[in-house]
């Protein structure tokens, strides 16, 4: 695809552009939203927004897309509303005209019955593990019905709806995800090491970096003991998982629950919402049901009969604090792994630059972003031999595909003695990126699509 409205011939955006997040129109009541130009549509987007996750990043990207096209995008995190009754009520309050929902059921079922056009992009839960579960299905297949269109990222996710769906099949599009990266050209390498106490001089270094959410479906702990154990073979390879920091505020939000007299008011209105009243949540060991009571704040929640077994991060994404703290535990006895609290994107992206290879161990991916951004960022990748990693990683041509921790280290200790084959896997991911994933490709398709949110489905 050739240059066009301001980007370069490979079709990315100028330096930072699709990360420097704009002001965030707000709405009044019976009058136009600041930040239009009149001739676009007032858009409600509902998707999963904790901070630097690949979800918050792609939608912050679209609603880019969206207001480049000049609609008024009021973003929103689905895990803020209950039902869709509350749905109901910011549609009318904000005169909303159409919508958009990344994830099939967490976004897309809180957009049904509401009378106005809205359009779906596939998550990747949705269709490897919610499309399992019966009742989530036939949801599913409902919000499908009435949305207009639906993205996915490969045609292999195309391929499984249209499966599942038959009567959505001609409303299914793939876009994959377009990809631009900005690195803080500031960042402090050297500090970086120094805060992940890591000692050695960076000649000899070769740091392989895992960026997840220490979610189970993430298996931040799959390659912890082999890499141990590589690690006491050469200390001069380390492992860093990135992932957010989320244990300090579960105690911290406890704490003031059950004793609000001795501790400060957290900055949060009410207790964390949960998308439905009970909302169970499986660790290896049990399953723990949480009774949730929307719109009362801490303390009021915590003096009913609650049983307390996971919590929620500021934006309201489930957390479970009892894997956070294996993870934690786990990692702090594993010698050269190290746990990194999450950081912002353009610093990720600085890391991720200085790097030796970036890791991927999930169960599931729709498709990760931390990939394709490896790529176009000149770094190998190392990734589990899933179907959302193969549908982006060729193996030994744009990168490396393990099976179990024993393959990975063997694959690792391959890179790491064949320069030619790192140049040559560098090479071709950074060519499949431009070539597959511009950004200018994915904005053009995301302004075609939301243009047939306008008017009735027949004109």
């Amino acid at each position: 695809m050739g240059a066009a409205g301001g980007t370069d011939p490979a079709g990315r955006p100028p330096a930072g552009s699709a990360f420097r997040p704009r002001p965030r129109a707000r709405s009044r009541r019976g009058g136009r939203w600041p930040g239009g130009d009149g001739g676009g549509m007032r858009l409600l987007f509902l998707a999963v927004l904790r901070p630097h996750t690949g979800n918050a990043v792609t939608a912050q990207r679209v609603r880019d897309h969206l207001e480049a096209a000049g609609h008024v995008c009021l973003l929103k995190d689905a895990f803020d509303f209950d039902s869709p009754s509350e749905i109901a009520a910011l549609i009318q309050a904000e005169a909303v005209e159409a919508a958009l929902a990344l994830h099939l059921y967490r976004g897309g079922r809180l957009l049904l019955g509401h009378g106005i056009p809205f359009g779906i992009i596939f998550g990747g839960t949705d269709l490897n593990e919610d499309i399992n579960q019966g009742e989530k299905h036939q949801v599913m297949g409902t919000v499908l019905g009435e949305a207009r269109f639906a993205v996915a990222f490969t045609e292999s996710m195309k391929a499984m709806a249209r499966l599942q769906w038959p009567h959505a099949k001609g409303k299914i599009y793939v876009q994959s995800q377009g990809i631009a990266t900005a690195p803080n050209t500031a960042f402090n390498w050297d500090a970086f090491l120094q805060r992940a106490d890591i000692q050695q001089s960076t000649d000899n270094l070769h740091v392989f970096l895992l960026i997840c959410g220490l979610r189970q479906v993430k298996d931040p702990l799959y390659l912890v003991d082999a890499f141990a154990e590589w690690h006491q073979e050469e200390p001069s390879v380390y492992m860093v998982i990135v992932g957010p920091e989320t244990e300090k505020f579960v105690s911290e939000f406890l704490k003031a629950a059950l004793n609000p007299v001795s501790h400060r008011p957290l900055p949060i209105a009410r207790a964390p919402r949960l998308p439905l009243p009970h909302r169970r949540l499986k660790t290896d060991t049990r399953s723990h049901t949480f009774q949730s009571r929307p719109r009362l704040r801490p303390a009021a929640a915590f003096q009913s009969r609650v049983c307390v077994c996971f919590s929620a991060t500021r934006s309201g994404t489930l957390v479970d604090p009892v894997f956070t703290r294996e993870v934690k535990a786990k990692v702090k006895r594993a010698t050269g792994v190290r746990l990194i609290p999450e950081m912002p994107q353009d610093d990720l992206h600085a890391v991720v630059k200085k790097c030796f290879a970036l890791v991927n161990s999930s169960v599931s991916e729709g498709m990760s972003a931390a990939i394709l951004e490896a790529m176009d960022l000149e770094v190998p990748v190392l990734a589990r031999n899933i179907p959302g990693n193969a549908a982006v990683v060729t193996h030994e041509v744009t990168g490396l595909l393990f099976s179990d921790p024993q393959e990975f280290v063997q694959l690792a200790k391959r890179l790491i003695s064949d320069p030619a084959l790192q140049k040559e896997l560098v090479a071709n991911g950074r060519r499949y990126v431009r070539m597959y994933h511009s950004w200018q490709a994915e904005r053009d398709t995301y302004q075609h699509l939301v243009r047939t949110l306008e008017g009735s489905p027949e004109d």
